[in-house]
């Protein structure tokens, strides 16, 4: 193992312990509201970024905005991982952290099988096997069920949609956030003066104005902290990530990307114990099958030497 590859490995790791662990931190916020959350994750991470990139000069990022088909990619782009990012914390703070982690572990594949329909993608005969498992397991999940998996199909399509339009940009990892997060704040303000009853959650908003933020005065002072630290929260493991991607070959990062689901899913089921029912475990395991199949199919594609 050269010096470069246990470097990127390191920094992998960090970023996907650090995605794995977020059920943890979303769930301190469950007395402030979904989509407040995000609101706040967007403007905050926006503030932050823009700040590091502005002290070192770094005007790249909003130079994207002169384009018009960039900026209509890139405004896609940014709501479709609003609408992840948003999902994300409802699900988490409505006890289905099981259900978000399977879209995550998921998405990968749905990769796949974008690749073949967007780049003409050769797939491998265990690429091939990998999609039809977890197709299956999909499939049983929702018969045994009697409800499609919504939550997990969601979260899968937005980030493998959002994955393949990050494709048509050539920015840095703290760039595209800053570009996202910018093309994502008129949501954002928007977001802050909508509230969101406590029947409706989530689906039901009603715009409120100002007042509808009024709540957060009445919170303890380390929510207020914690829901604070929501911007450096998201930067963090996404500047790991792009350090790791430099140093790291595809096959390595393939495998280190399911160390966020797996965690997402120990914690749902041991720390949260949430509902775990045999059908559940039977389209887990055929789940798991798949990405173990994926990944192997990865590491016959590329050998794990260090990226220099």
């Amino acid at each position: 193992m050269t010096k470069a590859f246990g470097k990127g490995l390191f920094f992998a790791c960090l970023a996907f312990v650090l995605w794995g662990t977020f059920p943890l931190y979303w769930r301190l916020l469950i007395a402030v509201q979904p989509l407040h959350i995000l609101a706040l994750r967007i403007l905050l991470s926006l503030g932050l970024v823009a700040t590091v990139l502005l002290s070192r000069k770094n005007f790249t990022w909003l130079a994207v905005f002169k384009n018009p088909k960039k900026a209509f990619f890139l405004v896609l782009a940014a709501l479709l991982l609003c609408l992840n990012w948003g999902l994300y914390i409802w699900a988490v703070n409505q006890e289905r952290t099981l259900e978000a982690s399977l879209g995550y572990y998921i998405s990968p594949l749905l990769s796949v099988l974008m690749g073949l329909v967007f780049f003409r993608e050769r797939l491998r005969p265990l690429q091939w096997a990998a999609v039809a498992v977890a197709v299956c397991g999909v499939l049983l999940l929702t018969v045994m069920a009697g409800v499609l998996p919504w939550v997990s199909l969601v979260l899968a399509v937005t980030w493998s949609f959002y994955s393949l339009l990050k494709k048509k940009f050539t920015l840095s990892s703290l760039e595209s956030l800053g570009t996202e997060t910018l093309a994502s704040a008129p949501v954002g303000l928007l977001l802050l003066f909508v509230a969101f009853p406590q029947e409706g959650g989530f689906f039901a908003p009603v715009f409120a104005g100002p007042q509808g933020l009024a709540y957060l005065a009445w919170l303890p002072a380390h929510t207020l902290v914690l829901l604070a630290l929501c911007g450096l929260a998201t930067m963090l493991p996404l500047y790991f990530f792009g350090k790791c991607t430099k140093l790291l070959p595809l096959s390595t990062i393939g495998f280190t990307q399911f160390i966020g689901p797996t965690l997402q899913f120990l914690i749902g089921l041991f720390i949260f114990g949430e509902a775990f029912p045999v059908y559940y475990f039977a389209a887990f395991v055929l789940i798991w099958i798949s990405v173990l199949l994926y990944v192997v199919s990865l590491k016959t594609k590329v050998r794990p030497t260090a990226a220099g």
